[in-house]
């Protein structure tokens, strides 16, 4: 798992910002998540709790490898979601997002690190956008 590989790297982390773009989930037999592998807790909770000196922000992982670093390969404007415990992290994170071509209004902001448990549960829906689109880009996007 991603937090016992970075916990070796604690000190080399101790002070900086991660941006944790991954999804832990149960495979089906078709090879596509069909849940998330512990309901009680998330990929990014899990570093967090690895390395206590770094500051853990969730995003990316509703999407497309593709679109991370260009979202303007949609044609409708994706949404990037970040949660994270600190708002000087996710400031850091948004302008690195801003850098690759993120509109500031395109990230939304769902508040702790505990609400990637639910960015993360979302990557069950990968299965059936894939067997619909193929392996198109795509992102979640949030209208409102």
């Amino acid at each position: 798992m991603a937090a016992q590989f970075l916990g070796g790297l604690a000190a080399a982390l101790r002070g900086r910002v991660l941006a944790d773009v991954s999804n832990a989930a149960v495979r089906g037999p078709d090879g596509f998540p069909t849940g998330p592998l512990d309901p009680n807790t998330s990929v990014a909770e899990e570093i967090q709790r690895a390395l206590p000196d770094t500051r853990v922000v969730k995003t990316l992982n509703t999407m497309d490898q593709r679109v991370m670093t260009d979202p303007s390969v949609l044609p409708t404007p994706p949404t990037a979601f970040l949660a994270g415990d600190d708002p000087t992290a996710k400031a850091a994170v948004s302008a690195l997002l801003h850098d690759v071509g993120w509109h500031n209004d395109w990230l939304l902001d769902l508040g702790p690190l505990t609400a990637a448990r639910a960015l993360e549960s979302s990557y069950v829906m990968l299965g059936p956008i894939i067997q619909r689109y193929g392996f198109a880009p795509f992102s979640l996007a949030i209208a409102h």
